[in-house]
């Protein structure tokens, strides 16, 4: 799964070295990496319904690294809009963080993943506690959500890639009704009580 995660990096890589990025390498690096980090941010959050549906509890740490993952395109996303883009001019930064919606979302939502990052480790679970450390984990629904949002106010013209993420990610929020967790813990023939066991090893 790590050296996965990798290739799309390593493809990036790969077509710069190789005059690959298109006649906007700038523009090819940040599409790519911003599409990578939303890509496998939906995937963690993907994790928690397939394991209630399935029992395999092994996909627990499966989306430690896929949140880390997210926030690794997604760290490398905003600096090369930081570096390439904006080429370090923190007045430009500010001014377009206050004035286009879309950059708006994307940097909210980018702060938003940091403390998730942060409290990723087992030590973090203990010390915020089990209650504390979900509720602070459940801001990956709304950093999801603004960077759909970032996606879709940036393309304009074609939609469908950011569309079919909106998608997926109103079936991830159906997922999460009651009604709804406890029919995908049926699948199964368990309660969805016995995931509670697992948070320790669950992180954003």
């Amino acid at each position: 799964m790590f050296f996965a995660a990798l290739v799309p990096l390593a493809l990036l890589v790969w077509n710069a070295f190789h005059d690959g990025l298109g006649a906007n390498p700038v523009e090819t690096i940040t599409h790519e990496t911003g599409s990578w980090g939303l890509r496998f941010l939906l995937l963690t959050l993907l994790v928690t319904p397939l394991r209630r549906a399935s029992g395999w509890q092994a996909l627990a740490r499966v989306r430690r690294m896929l949140g880390l993952f997210a926030f690794f395109y997604i760290c490398l996303h905003f600096l090369t809009y930081v570096v390439l883009d904006a080429y370090f001019d923190l007045h430009y930064i500010l001014e377009d963080i206050t004035d286009r919606t879309y950059i708006t979302l994307g940097f909210t939502s980018f702060v938003l993943l940091v403390p998730l990052a942060l409290t990723s480790t087992n030590a973090m679970v203990r010390r915020l506690g089990g209650r504390n450390w979900r509720r602070l984990h459940r801001l990956a629904y709304v950093a999801a959500t603004g960077g759909v949002l970032h996606f879709i106010w940036l393309v304009k013209a074609d939609l469908r890639e950011p569309l079919i993420y909106l998608g997926l990610l109103l079936l991830l929020f159906l997922a999460r009704v009651p009604a709804i967790a406890d029919r995908l813990a049926r699948i199964r023939g368990s309660s969805p009580g016995e995931s509670a066991s697992s948070a320790r090893q669950i992180a954003t």
